[in-house]
Protein backbone atom coordinates (compact mmCIF):
# COMPACT_ATOMS: atom_id res chain seq x y z
CA UNK A 1 0.00 0.00 0.00
CA UNK A 2 1.25 3.46 -0.90
CA UNK A 3 0.87 6.02 1.83
CA UNK A 4 0.99 9.78 1.90
CA UNK A 5 4.52 10.03 3.23
CA UNK A 6 5.99 8.19 0.26
CA UNK A 7 4.21 10.47 -2.18
CA UNK A 8 5.60 13.50 -0.43
CA UNK A 9 9.10 12.14 -0.78
CA UNK A 10 8.69 11.40 -4.50
CA UNK A 11 7.47 14.77 -5.79
CA UNK A 12 9.73 14.57 -8.84
CA UNK A 13 8.49 11.12 -9.88
CA UNK A 14 6.88 11.11 -13.34
CA UNK A 15 3.65 9.22 -13.91
CA UNK A 16 3.82 6.57 -16.62
CA UNK A 17 1.40 4.67 -18.82
CA UNK A 18 -0.13 2.85 -15.84
CA UNK A 19 -1.05 6.11 -14.05
CA UNK A 20 -2.48 7.71 -17.18
CA UNK A 21 -4.52 4.59 -17.91
CA UNK A 22 -5.82 4.69 -14.33
CA UNK A 23 -6.63 8.38 -14.81
CA UNK A 24 -8.82 7.57 -17.83
CA UNK A 25 -10.66 5.01 -15.68
CA UNK A 26 -11.14 7.64 -12.95
CA UNK A 27 -12.81 9.96 -15.48
CA UNK A 28 -15.74 7.50 -15.64
CA UNK A 29 -17.22 8.36 -12.22
CA UNK A 30 -16.62 12.06 -12.86
CA UNK A 31 -18.62 11.95 -16.10
CA UNK A 32 -21.43 9.91 -14.57
CA UNK A 33 -21.80 12.07 -11.45
CA UNK A 34 -21.87 15.29 -13.51
CA UNK A 35 -24.25 13.73 -16.06
CA UNK A 36 -26.69 12.69 -13.34
CA UNK A 37 -27.25 16.39 -12.53
CA UNK A 38 -28.98 16.86 -15.91
CA UNK A 39 -29.99 13.36 -16.97
CA UNK A 40 -33.64 13.80 -15.90
CA UNK A 41 -34.33 16.85 -18.08
CA UNK A 42 -36.19 14.80 -20.71
CA UNK A 43 -37.40 11.94 -18.52
CA UNK A 44 -39.85 13.86 -16.31
CA UNK A 45 -42.87 13.64 -18.71
CA UNK A 46 -42.47 9.85 -18.94
CA UNK A 47 -42.01 9.56 -15.17
CA UNK A 48 -45.15 11.66 -14.70
CA UNK A 49 -47.16 9.25 -16.86
CA UNK A 50 -45.87 6.10 -15.13
CA UNK A 51 -45.50 7.14 -11.47
CA UNK A 52 -47.83 10.19 -11.26
CA UNK A 53 -45.76 12.12 -8.67
CA UNK A 54 -47.22 15.21 -7.03
CA UNK A 55 -45.66 18.60 -7.79
CA UNK A 56 -43.67 18.42 -4.54
CA UNK A 57 -42.50 14.87 -5.26
CA UNK A 58 -41.41 15.90 -8.76
CA UNK A 59 -39.25 18.67 -7.29
CA UNK A 60 -37.65 16.22 -4.86
CA UNK A 61 -36.98 13.71 -7.67
CA UNK A 62 -34.98 16.48 -9.33
CA UNK A 63 -33.33 18.07 -6.29
CA UNK A 64 -32.62 15.32 -3.75
CA UNK A 65 -29.60 14.09 -5.74
CA UNK A 66 -27.87 17.48 -5.65
CA UNK A 67 -28.77 18.03 -1.97
CA UNK A 68 -27.40 14.64 -0.86
CA UNK A 69 -24.28 15.20 -2.95
CA UNK A 70 -23.61 18.68 -1.56
CA UNK A 71 -24.42 17.77 2.04
CA UNK A 72 -22.05 14.80 2.25
CA UNK A 73 -19.01 15.94 0.25
CA UNK A 74 -17.09 17.18 3.30
CA UNK A 75 -17.88 14.03 5.29
CA UNK A 76 -16.86 11.69 2.47
CA UNK A 77 -13.67 13.62 1.77
CA UNK A 78 -12.59 13.21 5.38
CA UNK A 79 -13.63 9.54 5.38
CA UNK A 80 -11.60 8.86 2.22
CA UNK A 81 -8.46 10.25 3.83
CA UNK A 82 -8.99 7.91 6.78
CA UNK A 83 -10.07 4.59 5.27
CA UNK A 84 -8.38 4.96 1.87
CA UNK A 85 -9.50 6.78 -1.26
CA UNK A 86 -9.54 3.68 -3.43
CA UNK A 87 -11.59 1.76 -0.88
CA UNK A 88 -14.14 4.57 -0.60
CA UNK A 89 -14.26 4.87 -4.40
CA UNK A 90 -15.10 1.18 -4.73
CA UNK A 91 -17.78 1.42 -2.02
CA UNK A 92 -19.22 4.47 -3.79
CA UNK A 93 -19.20 2.74 -7.18
CA UNK A 94 -21.12 -0.20 -5.73
CA UNK A 95 -23.65 2.13 -4.07
CA UNK A 96 -24.01 4.22 -7.25
CA UNK A 97 -24.66 1.19 -9.48
CA UNK A 98 -27.12 -0.33 -6.97
CA UNK A 99 -28.99 2.95 -6.66
CA UNK A 100 -29.07 3.30 -10.46
CA UNK A 101 -30.81 -0.07 -10.81
CA UNK A 102 -33.26 0.85 -8.02
CA UNK A 103 -34.02 4.18 -9.72
CA UNK A 104 -34.51 2.53 -13.12
CA UNK A 105 -37.06 0.07 -11.79
CA UNK A 106 -38.81 2.33 -9.26
CA UNK A 107 -42.50 1.64 -8.91
CA UNK A 108 -43.48 4.73 -6.90
CA UNK A 109 -42.36 8.35 -6.52
CA UNK A 110 -41.13 7.61 -3.00
CA UNK A 111 -38.93 4.77 -4.24
CA UNK A 112 -37.45 6.99 -6.97
CA UNK A 113 -36.75 9.81 -4.50
CA UNK A 114 -34.99 7.36 -2.16
CA UNK A 115 -32.95 5.94 -5.04
CA UNK A 116 -31.94 9.43 -6.19
CA UNK A 117 -30.86 10.24 -2.62
CA UNK A 118 -28.70 7.10 -2.58
CA UNK A 119 -27.24 8.17 -5.93
CA UNK A 120 -26.31 11.49 -4.33
CA UNK A 121 -24.62 9.69 -1.42
CA UNK A 122 -22.70 7.53 -3.88
CA UNK A 123 -21.74 10.62 -5.87
CA UNK A 124 -20.44 12.28 -2.71
CA UNK A 125 -18.03 9.35 -2.20
CA UNK A 126 -16.87 9.33 -5.83
CA UNK A 127 -16.02 12.98 -6.40
CA UNK A 128 -13.49 13.70 -3.61
CA UNK A 129 -12.05 10.17 -3.80
CA UNK A 130 -11.22 10.45 -7.49
CA UNK A 131 -9.76 13.96 -7.26
CA UNK A 132 -7.77 12.94 -4.18
CA UNK A 133 -6.37 9.96 -6.09
CA UNK A 134 -5.38 12.22 -8.99
CA UNK A 135 -3.52 14.46 -6.51
CA UNK A 136 -1.48 11.51 -5.28
CA UNK A 137 -0.98 9.66 -8.58
CA UNK A 138 0.49 12.71 -10.34
CA UNK A 139 3.28 13.96 -8.13
CA UNK A 140 5.00 15.94 -10.88
CA UNK A 141 3.57 19.47 -10.97
CA UNK A 142 3.31 19.68 -14.76
CA UNK A 143 1.62 16.30 -15.14
CA UNK A 144 -0.79 17.02 -12.32
CA UNK A 145 -1.74 20.35 -13.86
CA UNK A 146 -2.39 18.64 -17.20
CA UNK A 147 -4.52 15.94 -15.54
CA UNK A 148 -6.63 18.45 -13.62
CA UNK A 149 -7.08 20.48 -16.82
CA UNK A 150 -8.52 17.42 -18.57
CA UNK A 151 -10.55 16.71 -15.45
CA UNK A 152 -12.15 20.19 -15.45
CA UNK A 153 -13.04 19.98 -19.14
CA UNK A 154 -14.62 16.54 -18.69
CA UNK A 155 -16.72 17.73 -15.76
CA UNK A 156 -18.10 20.71 -17.72
CA UNK A 157 -18.82 18.49 -20.72
CA UNK A 158 -20.53 15.82 -18.62
CA UNK A 159 -23.27 18.19 -17.46
CA UNK A 160 -24.10 19.14 -21.06
CA UNK A 161 -23.82 15.55 -22.26
CA UNK A 162 -26.23 14.23 -19.64
CA UNK A 163 -29.32 15.94 -21.04
CA UNK A 164 -28.49 15.00 -24.65
CA UNK A 165 -27.76 11.36 -23.81
CA UNK A 166 -30.99 11.07 -21.84
CA UNK A 167 -32.92 12.45 -24.83
CA UNK A 168 -31.34 9.89 -27.16
CA UNK A 169 -32.06 7.03 -24.76
CA UNK A 170 -35.68 8.08 -24.31
CA UNK A 171 -36.25 7.97 -28.07
CA UNK A 172 -35.58 4.21 -28.01
CA UNK A 173 -36.15 2.97 -24.43
CA UNK A 174 -38.24 3.63 -21.31
CA UNK A 175 -37.36 6.35 -18.78
CA UNK A 176 -35.44 3.98 -16.48
CA UNK A 177 -32.79 3.52 -19.17
CA UNK A 178 -31.28 6.93 -18.32
CA UNK A 179 -30.20 5.46 -14.98
CA UNK A 180 -29.00 2.12 -16.34
CA UNK A 181 -26.34 3.97 -18.37
CA UNK A 182 -24.41 4.14 -15.09
CA UNK A 183 -24.24 0.41 -14.44
CA UNK A 184 -21.77 -0.85 -17.12
CA UNK A 185 -19.39 2.04 -16.38
CA UNK A 186 -19.49 1.34 -12.64
CA UNK A 187 -18.92 -2.39 -13.18
CA UNK A 188 -15.89 -1.50 -15.31
CA UNK A 189 -14.70 0.77 -12.51
CA UNK A 190 -15.08 -2.00 -9.91
CA UNK A 191 -13.01 -4.34 -12.09
CA UNK A 192 -10.22 -1.97 -13.19
CA UNK A 193 -9.62 0.23 -10.15
CA UNK A 194 -8.18 -2.56 -7.92
CA UNK A 195 -5.80 -3.49 -10.75
CA UNK A 196 -4.66 -0.03 -11.88
CA UNK A 197 -5.11 2.40 -8.99
CA UNK A 198 -2.89 2.25 -5.87
CA UNK A 199 -4.35 2.96 -2.44
CA UNK A 200 -3.64 6.25 -0.67
CA UNK A 201 -4.66 7.34 2.79
CA UNK A 202 -3.49 9.40 5.72
CA UNK A 203 -1.05 7.24 7.73
CA UNK A 204 -1.99 9.09 10.94
CA UNK A 205 -5.63 10.11 10.53
CA UNK A 206 -6.74 10.35 14.15
CA UNK A 207 -10.26 9.55 15.30
CA UNK A 208 -13.22 10.24 13.04
CA UNK A 209 -15.26 13.15 14.39
CA UNK A 210 -18.83 11.79 14.15
CA UNK A 211 -20.47 14.89 15.61
CA UNK A 212 -19.08 16.99 12.78
CA UNK A 213 -21.09 14.94 10.24
CA UNK A 214 -24.54 16.31 11.20
CA UNK A 215 -22.99 19.74 11.78
CA UNK A 216 -21.51 19.86 8.27
CA UNK A 217 -24.78 18.68 6.72
CA UNK A 218 -26.73 21.13 8.87
CA UNK A 219 -24.53 23.92 7.57
CA UNK A 220 -24.43 23.03 3.87
CA UNK A 221 -27.93 21.73 3.14
CA UNK A 222 -30.05 24.65 4.46
CA UNK A 223 -27.84 27.20 2.69
CA UNK A 224 -27.88 25.37 -0.65
CA UNK A 225 -31.61 24.63 -0.34
CA UNK A 226 -32.53 28.20 0.60
CA UNK A 227 -30.48 29.69 -2.23
CA UNK A 228 -31.82 27.28 -4.85
CA UNK A 229 -35.43 27.80 -3.77
CA UNK A 230 -34.91 31.56 -3.89
CA UNK A 231 -33.63 31.18 -7.45
CA UNK A 232 -36.65 29.10 -8.43
CA UNK A 233 -39.43 30.96 -6.60
CA UNK A 234 -38.07 34.40 -5.75
CA UNK A 235 -36.52 35.85 -2.61
CA UNK A 236 -38.71 35.11 0.40
CA UNK A 237 -38.38 35.58 4.18
CA UNK A 238 -38.82 31.85 4.74
CA UNK A 239 -35.87 30.97 2.52
CA UNK A 240 -33.82 33.73 4.14
CA UNK A 241 -34.45 32.20 7.55
CA UNK A 242 -33.43 28.75 6.26
CA UNK A 243 -30.15 30.17 4.93
CA UNK A 244 -29.58 32.01 8.23
CA UNK A 245 -30.12 28.76 10.16
CA UNK A 246 -27.55 27.01 7.96
CA UNK A 247 -25.04 29.81 8.51
CA UNK A 248 -25.56 29.55 12.28
CA UNK A 249 -24.89 25.80 12.22
CA UNK A 250 -21.90 26.55 10.00
CA UNK A 251 -20.50 28.85 12.67
CA UNK A 252 -20.66 26.02 15.22
CA UNK A 253 -19.10 23.63 12.69
CA UNK A 254 -16.16 25.97 11.97
CA UNK A 255 -15.68 26.61 15.69
CA UNK A 256 -15.48 22.86 16.33
CA UNK A 257 -12.97 22.37 13.49
CA UNK A 258 -10.69 25.05 14.91
CA UNK A 259 -10.68 23.58 18.40
CA UNK A 260 -10.02 19.87 17.71
CA UNK A 261 -6.78 18.11 16.80
CA UNK A 262 -8.70 15.42 14.88
CA UNK A 263 -11.03 17.85 13.08
CA UNK A 264 -12.86 16.76 9.95
CA UNK A 265 -11.32 19.76 8.16
CA UNK A 266 -7.67 20.00 9.12
CA UNK A 267 -6.19 23.43 9.83
CA UNK A 268 -3.15 22.28 7.84
CA UNK A 269 -5.15 22.83 4.66
CA UNK A 270 -5.24 26.59 5.23
CA UNK A 271 -1.57 27.13 6.08
CA UNK A 272 -0.89 28.13 2.48
CA UNK A 273 -2.91 31.13 1.30
CA UNK A 274 -3.29 29.49 -2.11
CA UNK A 275 -5.74 26.91 -0.76
CA UNK A 276 -8.39 29.37 0.42
CA UNK A 277 -7.79 31.55 -2.66
CA UNK A 278 -8.30 28.52 -4.91
CA UNK A 279 -11.60 27.63 -3.25
CA UNK A 280 -12.89 31.20 -3.44
CA UNK A 281 -11.95 31.77 -7.07
CA UNK A 282 -13.29 28.35 -8.07
CA UNK A 283 -16.62 29.19 -6.41
CA UNK A 284 -16.79 32.48 -8.31
CA UNK A 285 -16.21 30.63 -11.59
CA UNK A 286 -19.02 28.18 -10.71
CA UNK A 287 -21.22 31.20 -9.92
CA UNK A 288 -20.79 32.45 -13.49
CA UNK A 289 -21.17 29.02 -15.11
CA UNK A 290 -24.46 28.13 -13.41
CA UNK A 291 -25.76 31.69 -13.44
CA UNK A 292 -25.50 31.87 -17.23
CA UNK A 293 -27.22 28.49 -17.58
CA UNK A 294 -30.27 29.99 -15.83
CA UNK A 295 -31.20 32.06 -18.87
CA UNK A 296 -29.34 30.59 -21.88
CA UNK A 297 -31.35 27.34 -21.80
CA UNK A 298 -34.61 29.31 -21.52
CA UNK A 299 -33.53 31.49 -24.43
CA UNK A 300 -33.17 28.48 -26.73
CA UNK A 301 -36.56 27.05 -25.82
CA UNK A 302 -38.81 30.02 -25.05
CA UNK A 303 -37.32 32.78 -27.23
CA UNK A 304 -36.20 30.75 -30.26
CA UNK A 305 -39.00 28.19 -29.81
CA UNK A 306 -36.81 25.07 -29.95
CA UNK A 307 -37.95 21.72 -28.67
CA UNK A 308 -36.18 20.31 -25.64
CA UNK A 309 -34.03 17.86 -27.60
CA UNK A 310 -33.04 20.44 -30.21
CA UNK A 311 -32.15 22.94 -27.47
CA UNK A 312 -30.03 20.34 -25.67
CA UNK A 313 -28.11 19.52 -28.84
CA UNK A 314 -27.40 23.20 -29.54
CA UNK A 315 -26.35 23.76 -25.92
CA UNK A 316 -23.78 20.99 -26.36
CA UNK A 317 -22.02 22.94 -29.14
CA UNK A 318 -20.05 25.33 -26.83
CA UNK A 319 -18.71 22.31 -24.93
CA UNK A 320 -16.64 21.35 -27.99
CA UNK A 321 -14.44 24.41 -27.41
CA UNK A 322 -14.29 23.80 -23.66
CA UNK A 323 -12.62 20.40 -24.07
CA UNK A 324 -9.43 22.01 -25.37
CA UNK A 325 -9.50 25.15 -23.20
CA UNK A 326 -8.41 23.70 -19.85
CA UNK A 327 -5.43 21.62 -21.07
CA UNK A 328 -4.27 24.55 -23.24
CA UNK A 329 -4.52 26.99 -20.33
CA UNK A 330 -2.61 24.55 -18.11
CA UNK A 331 0.19 24.27 -20.68
CA UNK A 332 0.42 28.08 -20.92
CA UNK A 333 0.40 28.48 -17.13
CA UNK A 334 3.36 26.09 -16.86
CA UNK A 335 5.39 28.41 -19.13
CA UNK A 336 4.39 31.71 -17.57
CA UNK A 337 2.90 33.17 -14.40
CA UNK A 338 -0.20 31.28 -13.25
CA UNK A 339 -1.74 34.46 -11.85
CA UNK A 340 -1.76 36.08 -15.30
CA UNK A 341 -3.46 33.08 -16.90
CA UNK A 342 -6.16 32.88 -14.20
CA UNK A 343 -6.71 36.63 -14.53
CA UNK A 344 -6.97 36.23 -18.32
CA UNK A 345 -9.50 33.43 -17.82
CA UNK A 346 -11.77 35.73 -15.83
CA UNK A 347 -11.41 38.48 -18.46
CA UNK A 348 -12.20 36.03 -21.30
CA UNK A 349 -15.27 34.79 -19.40
CA UNK A 350 -16.37 38.40 -18.85
CA UNK A 351 -15.99 38.98 -22.62
CA UNK A 352 -18.29 36.00 -23.19
CA UNK A 353 -20.91 37.59 -20.94
CA UNK A 354 -20.46 40.86 -22.85
CA UNK A 355 -21.28 39.01 -26.09
CA UNK A 356 -24.41 37.57 -24.45
CA UNK A 357 -25.42 41.13 -23.55
CA UNK A 358 -25.63 41.90 -27.30
CA UNK A 359 -28.16 39.17 -28.12
CA UNK A 360 -31.54 39.99 -29.62
CA UNK A 361 -34.65 37.84 -30.07
CA UNK A 362 -33.05 35.92 -32.98
CA UNK A 363 -29.35 35.59 -32.13
CA UNK A 364 -28.57 31.86 -31.99
CA UNK A 365 -24.98 32.14 -33.23
CA UNK A 366 -24.25 35.13 -31.05
CA UNK A 367 -25.55 33.20 -28.04
CA UNK A 368 -23.51 30.08 -28.85
CA UNK A 369 -20.38 32.15 -29.48
CA UNK A 370 -20.80 34.03 -26.20
CA UNK A 371 -21.37 30.78 -24.29
CA UNK A 372 -18.29 29.18 -25.88
CA UNK A 373 -16.05 32.15 -25.01
CA UNK A 374 -17.44 32.39 -21.49
CA UNK A 375 -17.13 28.65 -20.85
CA UNK A 376 -13.53 28.56 -22.09
CA UNK A 377 -12.63 31.34 -19.67
CA UNK A 378 -14.43 29.75 -16.75
CA UNK A 379 -12.95 26.28 -17.30
CA UNK A 380 -9.50 27.89 -17.56
CA UNK A 381 -10.02 29.45 -14.13
CA UNK A 382 -11.43 26.24 -12.61
CA UNK A 383 -8.60 24.06 -13.87
CA UNK A 384 -5.81 26.33 -12.66
CA UNK A 385 -7.23 27.27 -9.25
CA UNK A 386 -8.23 23.65 -8.55
CA UNK A 387 -4.64 22.61 -9.25
CA UNK A 388 -3.42 25.45 -7.03
CA UNK A 389 -5.63 24.40 -4.11
CA UNK A 390 -4.77 20.70 -4.41
CA UNK A 391 -1.05 21.28 -4.83
CA UNK A 392 -0.87 23.41 -1.68
CA UNK A 393 -2.79 20.84 0.41
CA UNK A 394 -0.83 18.12 2.24
CA UNK A 395 -1.00 14.89 0.18
CA UNK A 396 -2.50 12.98 3.11
CA UNK A 397 -5.43 15.46 3.17
CA UNK A 398 -6.08 15.40 -0.60
CA UNK A 399 -9.66 14.06 -0.41
CA UNK A 400 -10.63 16.61 2.25
CA UNK A 401 -9.15 19.35 0.07
CA UNK A 402 -11.09 18.09 -2.96
CA UNK A 403 -14.34 17.95 -0.97
CA UNK A 404 -13.98 21.59 0.07
CA UNK A 405 -13.34 22.60 -3.54
CA UNK A 406 -16.43 20.77 -4.70
CA UNK A 407 -18.59 22.08 -1.84
CA UNK A 408 -17.52 25.62 -2.72
CA UNK A 409 -18.49 24.87 -6.30
CA UNK A 410 -21.97 23.83 -5.17
CA UNK A 411 -22.37 27.06 -3.18
CA UNK A 412 -21.09 29.15 -6.07
CA UNK A 413 -23.41 27.52 -8.58
CA UNK A 414 -26.45 27.96 -6.33
CA UNK A 415 -25.57 31.62 -5.71
CA UNK A 416 -25.12 32.24 -9.43
CA UNK A 417 -28.55 30.88 -10.29
CA UNK A 418 -30.13 32.82 -7.42
CA UNK A 419 -28.50 36.23 -7.93
CA UNK A 420 -28.31 36.43 -11.72
CA UNK A 421 -31.74 34.81 -11.87
CA UNK A 422 -33.07 37.46 -9.49
CA UNK A 423 -31.64 40.25 -11.70
CA UNK A 424 -33.20 38.72 -14.81
CA UNK A 425 -36.56 38.14 -13.11
CA UNK A 426 -36.75 41.71 -11.77
CA UNK A 427 -36.02 43.25 -15.19
CA UNK A 428 -38.44 40.90 -16.97
CA UNK A 429 -41.29 41.66 -14.54
CA UNK A 430 -40.69 45.41 -14.82
CA UNK A 431 -40.88 45.25 -18.64
CA UNK A 432 -44.11 43.25 -18.79
CA UNK A 433 -47.42 45.18 -18.95
CA UNK A 434 -49.38 45.34 -15.70
CA UNK A 435 -52.50 44.08 -17.51
CA UNK A 436 -50.81 40.75 -18.37
CA UNK A 437 -51.78 37.62 -16.38
CA UNK A 438 -49.68 37.05 -13.27
CA UNK A 439 -48.00 33.91 -14.70
CA UNK A 440 -46.98 35.85 -17.82
CA UNK A 441 -45.51 38.66 -15.70
CA UNK A 442 -43.38 36.20 -13.74
CA UNK A 443 -41.80 34.06 -16.47
CA UNK A 444 -41.57 33.84 -20.25
CA UNK A 445 -42.94 30.25 -20.29
CA UNK A 446 -45.97 31.70 -18.48
CA UNK A 447 -46.41 34.22 -21.30
CA UNK A 448 -45.98 31.51 -23.94
CA UNK A 449 -48.63 29.40 -22.20
CA UNK A 450 -51.27 32.14 -22.75
CA UNK A 451 -51.17 31.61 -26.52
CA UNK A 452 -51.51 35.38 -27.02
CA UNK A 453 -49.17 36.24 -29.91
CA UNK A 454 -48.68 39.90 -29.01
CA UNK A 455 -48.06 39.08 -25.32
CA UNK A 456 -45.58 36.36 -26.28
CA UNK A 457 -43.71 38.85 -28.46
CA UNK A 458 -43.57 41.37 -25.61
CA UNK A 459 -42.45 38.59 -23.26
CA UNK A 460 -39.61 37.58 -25.57
CA UNK A 461 -38.39 41.17 -25.80
CA UNK A 462 -38.60 41.48 -22.01
CA UNK A 463 -36.71 38.24 -21.49
CA UNK A 464 -33.90 39.27 -23.84
CA UNK A 465 -33.71 42.63 -22.04
CA UNK A 466 -33.47 40.83 -18.69
CA UNK A 467 -30.77 38.51 -20.05
CA UNK A 468 -28.77 41.53 -21.20
CA UNK A 469 -28.88 43.06 -17.72
CA UNK A 470 -27.92 39.76 -16.07
CA UNK A 471 -25.05 39.36 -18.55
CA UNK A 472 -23.70 42.81 -17.71
CA UNK A 473 -23.91 41.91 -14.00
CA UNK A 474 -22.09 38.63 -14.68
CA UNK A 475 -19.37 40.38 -16.67
CA UNK A 476 -18.85 42.91 -13.86
CA UNK A 477 -18.50 40.11 -11.29
CA UNK A 478 -15.98 38.27 -13.43
CA UNK A 479 -13.90 41.41 -13.91
CA UNK A 480 -13.97 41.77 -10.13
CA UNK A 481 -12.73 38.17 -10.03
CA UNK A 482 -9.77 39.17 -12.21
CA UNK A 483 -8.88 41.95 -9.76
CA UNK A 484 -9.33 39.55 -6.83
CA UNK A 485 -7.02 37.05 -8.53
CA UNK A 486 -4.21 39.58 -8.76
CA UNK A 487 -4.78 40.68 -5.15
CA UNK A 488 -4.91 37.19 -3.61
CA UNK A 489 -2.34 35.34 -5.67
CA UNK A 490 0.20 38.15 -5.81
CA UNK A 491 -0.05 38.51 -2.04
CA UNK A 492 0.43 34.76 -1.67
CA UNK A 493 3.53 34.88 -3.88
CA UNK A 494 4.95 37.73 -1.82
CA UNK A 495 4.38 35.83 1.44
CA UNK A 496 5.95 32.68 -0.01
CA UNK A 497 8.99 34.68 -1.19
CA UNK A 498 9.48 36.18 2.29
CA UNK A 499 9.21 32.74 3.93
CA UNK A 500 11.77 31.29 1.51
CA UNK A 501 14.13 34.21 2.23
CA UNK A 502 13.83 33.57 5.97
CA UNK A 503 14.53 29.85 5.49
CA UNK A 504 17.63 30.49 3.36
CA UNK A 505 19.08 32.77 6.04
Amino acid sequence: MTNATSTTAERGHLAGRREWTAFVVLLLPLLLVSMDVSVLFFAIPSIDRDLAPSATQQLWIFDVYAFALAGLLITMGSLGDRIGRRRLLLLGAFAFSTASVAAAYSTSPEMLIAARALLGIGGATLMPSTMGLVRNMFRDERQRGRAIGIWSGAMAGGIALGSVLSGVMLQHFWWGSVFLINVPAMVLLLVLVPVLVPEFKDPNPGRFDFLSVPLSMGAVLPVVYGIKESAAHGIDLRYGLIVAAGLLVGWFFVRRQRSRSDAMISRELFRDRGFAAGIGLNSLAAFAMMGSAFFTTQYLQSVLGMGTMEAALWSLAPSLAVGAAAPTATAIAQRTDRTRVVCAGFVIAAAGFAVLALTGTDSLWLLLGGCAVMSCGIVTVMALVSDLALSTAPPEKASSAASLLETGQEFGGAMGMALLGAVATAVYSADMPGSAPEAARKTLPGAVATGDGSLISVGREAFVHSMQYASVAGAALLLAGAVLTVTLLRRRSAVAAREELVLTH
